[in-house]
């Protein structure tokens, strides 16, 4: 059976469980007697074990197992929570995320067994004491099956097939075993018809199943009672073919017997082979700690490393849409049918019907249509942004353990929306500036209680919708920014100069900090404090059509605060000339339009500025810097778009307005090399191509 096609589904649901079991983990670290909270891990956990047995990931399957195990103890009150279990826990998860990382990458959960994990887990059931291994005692324990075990057997009276037959005799003459196993499901056992399939993945990963009673589509419709039987080819003992239906949840029993074309068992002396053959596969499993990981035969390793070669990355575009936005769409996709077949139907009428008010009628219908088209599809395209933020209190956590400083990650505005292609960016950028307020923000818990602040530092997560942005806020209550020392160091490090520094403004020796490689640590450690970091936000940011900037007060804390365009796909510009050549001003950007009379004109520093109602604001000729050849004619005045960056403001100076309109991005890739002056490109309604100016590269 090929799970294939339901990998994104499980990376997706993976995803959603790990995040659960994070976030309710930190709720039960705090509250270690919360029912409900036990519960819901308990129930994450079951379902994280039988999506991973289900995908064939045996690795991820066996750590959730023992984890399971864990919280099953837990929820039944054998024993309480502790802090030590709680960081165990934790690193189980970690390991759960890396095996998901892996299969996102390459479809495969890699070779990493996470031993350690496991042993301090199952030190936990074991009270401490380094008992045997579990499933070394299952296997031990469990008997080789007697016929009055197995009953009469199923295959006895049946016709084997011509070709059935011949892979029995051919798996005899290369000393190769065949087996008749009989399966028995738990009464309990809801979903029967998914463990079989559980059981016939383990069995093909160490045989052949060459038949089975009921038929394989009979047991995958649950057209069966509680037990099944199969044959099966394999190189395995009885035991290894055992414990690996037995690794399997919710089986109640697996009877294993030689099986030969009479239907009767073997000769003894197979059976004594079998059995001589036990105790090796019990080492064999138990020193493995895989609980279904027999070794397969070596066509089928060799098959098994081609599909490996030959997939590709997983890569997860998808997004869950709530039905009643596909509805809408669908509504306006039939009336934008009706809308083009209103023009249809007036074009084959003739000139005389083109010429009247039915054909303005029918375009303003059209732009209302795809006006409310697009707003829909944007509605589509947005995700809450607490799908990105969800994983920083378990952070926070961790980096609480890491500098030794007690720190609480206050978050709001999480179901704040932003475009899905913006969502999958800014997840880094917000880790950098939540890390660097751990590491630099907040002061160790002794300067705290001195300077008469809360021993616990507190970092505030804030998202909110401005207009067409969305604003996230990153702030602390710690020590604020030194901007003393931010100077020293750049003149240290020979960013600035003596004579520059004496003329800085405190936002300019901020502004020195998103510099690259430029740090304020005295000491490199595993958070921070080698100059990567900030730049790197930065430029992340701006990427994305948005702006960061920071403010500070020293002693009272820091508050770095990033804006971000609503969608990257469609956005309302303002089209403008200059020359000869058309470009678009995003709107979000722009403040007021203004013109300028030439003689209010001033010179500062050798930069021309205006003086525009008591701002000092300076002006940026944009046909200069596009290399634009300018209008003959001087005009006596200057249209100047007045465009805002955080509290910068900059005049950018166009030789003529279009108007405001409605345009759809296109990337240009790598063809123009504009130091990210053009963040792009768009087609007009006749079909010549504007660039798009990205103001924020110019302020």
């Amino acid at each position: 059976m090929d799970v294939s096609q339901y990998l994104e589904i499980f990376i997706d649901e993976t995803k959603e469980h790990l995040q659960n079991l994070n976030e309710q983990l930190l709720v039960l670290e705090k509250e270690p007697e919360n029912t409900d909270t036990i519960n819901e891990i308990f129930r994450a956990a079951h379902s994280l074990k039988g999506m991973a047995g289900t995908m064939g990931f045996k690795r991820m399957q066996r750590l959730t197992h023992d984890m399971e195990n864990v919280f099953s103890e837990i929820r039944n009150g054998k024993f309480k929570v502790t802090a030590p279990m709680v960081d165990v826990l934790f690193r189980g998860l970690d390991a759960l995320e890396n095996y998901l990382d892996n299969v996102v990458s390459s479809g495969d959960e890699g070779e990493e067994d996470n031993e350690d994990v496991i042993n301090d887990l199952n030190a936990f059931l074991n009270g401490g004491s380094a008992a045997p291994d579990k499933k070394a005692e299952t296997s031990s324990a469990t008997p080789a099956a007697s016929d009055e075990d197995m009953g009469e057997s199923v295959f006895a009276n049946m016709k084997i097939a011509d070709f059935e037959q011949h892979a029995i005799e051919k798996a005899k003459s290369e000393e190769q075993n065949v087996y008749e196993i009989r399966v028995v499901v738990e009464e309990s056992c809801i979903l029967k018809a998914a463990r079989a399939f559980l059981v016939f993945k383990a069995l093909e990963d160490i045989g052949d199943v060459i038949k089975s009673v009921p038929d394989v589509q009979d047991i995958e419709d649950e057209r069966f009672e509680q037990d099944f039987s199969v044959l099966i080819i394999t190189k395995e003992s009885a035991d290894v073919v055992k414990n690996a239906i037995l690794a399997i949840s919710e089986i109640a029993k697996a009877i294993v017997r030689p099986f030969d074309l009479t239907g009767n068992q073997g000769e003894k002396t197979e059976e004594k082979a079998a059995s001589a053959d036990a105790p090796k596969a019990g080492k064999e499993a138990s020193a493995s700690g895989a609980t279904a990981t027999a070794t397969a035969p070596a066509s089928k390793k060799a098959n098994a490393a081609d599909k490996k070669a030959a997939s590709k990355p997983v890569v997860n575009r998808s997004v869950r849409v709530d039905i009643e936005k596909l509805d809408v769409l669908m509504n306006l996709v039939s009336e934008l049918i009706i809308a083009k077949n209103g023009l249809v139907s007036l074009n084959a009428g003739g000139e005389e019907s083109k010429s009247n008010n039915s054909f303005n009628e029918q375009i303003e219908y059209l732009e209302r249509v795809t006006t409310n088209l697009h707003e829909s599809v944007m509605k589509v395209r947005m995700m809450p942004i607490e799908s990105v933020v969800n994983k920083f209190p378990r952070m926070i956590r961790d980096l609480t353990k890491k500098l030794d400083k007690k720190m609480e990650l206050y978050m709001t505005g999480e179901e704040t929306e932003l475009d899905r292609t913006v969502i999958d960016e800014i997840g880094d950028p917000l880790m950098h500036l939540l890390r660097n307020s751990a590491d630099h923000g907040l002061e160790s818990n002794e300067d705290r209680i001195k300077a008469g602040k809360p021993e616990v530092g507190s970092i505030f997560l804030d998202a909110y919708q401005d207009g067409n942005n969305v604003v996230i806020e990153v702030r602390d209550d710690g020590a604020g920014i030194d901007l003393e020392k931010v100077k020293n160091k750049a003149i240290e490090k020979g960013v600035i100069t003596d004579e520059q520094a004496e003329t800085m403004t405190d936002n300019d020796l901020i502004s020195l900090l998103f510099k690259p490689s430029f740090s304020t640590a005295d000491k490199v450690t595993d958070v921070s404090g080698r100059g990567v970091g900030l730049d790197v936000v930065k430029s992340k940011i701006e990427g994305l059509g948005g702006d960061i900037e920071c403010k500070t007060v020293r002693g009272e804390g820091s508050t770095f605060t990033i804006r971000l365009p609503l969608t990257l796909a469609i956005i309302t510009a303002l089209m403008v000339e200059l020359g000869d050549e058309k470009y678009a001003i995003p709107l979000g950007s722009i403040q007021t339009i203004e013109d300028i009379p030439c003689t209010d004109v001033k010179y500062v520093q050798g930069r021309e500025v205006i003086n525009l109602r008591g701002t000092v604001i300076p002006l940026i000729r944009l046909d200069s810097i596009l290399d634009v050849q300018p209008r003959e004619e001087v005009p006596e005045s200057l249209t100047v778009v007045i465009v805002a960056k955080g509290e910068k403001l900059a005049g950018l100076v166009v030789d003529n307005l279009i108007g405001q309109q409605e345009i759809v991005i296109k990337s240009i890739g790598k063809y123009i090399n504009n130091n990210k002056i053009i963040s792009g490109a768009t087609i007009l309604g006749d079909g010549e191509v504007a660039l798009i100016i990205d103001a924020n590269t110019l302020v």
